[in-house]
């Protein structure tokens, strides 16, 4: 199952654990397919420099060379008009449109808000663990 991670999931389950982090397993342990576009990773590496300079104990370089390597990349163009309250978590819609992902895992209100856009569900890591991925 094609899943896209938003940016704050990704982080927080490399830098902290819970739900982001069981998400992450599942993709480790091959039960999902993390799928990103370009504009994705660059965030990841965006807020992940910020937070690494806030935790210097956790590193997020062997999460992001993970991702390079074994995460889908796939093109993602703009979508042809806005769809989120926060025109930047548009990308995730895209990535998972262009994909053809079934989920974003996500703590966004504003990406949770969008739910269901063109058959892309928007769900918190919880309720995909319970629900999706158990």
């Amino acid at each position: 199952m094609k899943v896209v991670v938003d940016t704050n999931v990704f982080v927080s389950g490399v830098f902290f654990g819970g739900p982001p982090g069981e998400v992450l397993a599942a993709w480790r342990d091959k039960r999902i397919e993390f799928v990103v576009s370009r504009e994705i990773i660059e965030e990841y590496v965006r807020v992940g420099g910020r937070l690494s300079a806030r935790f210097p104990g956790v590193d997020l370089e062997p999460a992001l060379q993970l991702v390079a390597a074994f995460a889908t990349l796939v093109p993602a163009p703009p979508l042809p008009e806005p769809i989120c309250a926060d025109r930047d978590d548009d990308k995730f819609l895209a990535c998972a449109v262009a994909a053809g992902a079934g989920y974003i895992v996500s703590g966004d209100r504003a990406l949770l808000e969008t739910s269901p856009y063109r058959n892309v569900i928007v769900i918190r890591p919880r309720d995909f663990m319970d629900q999706i991925c158990s």
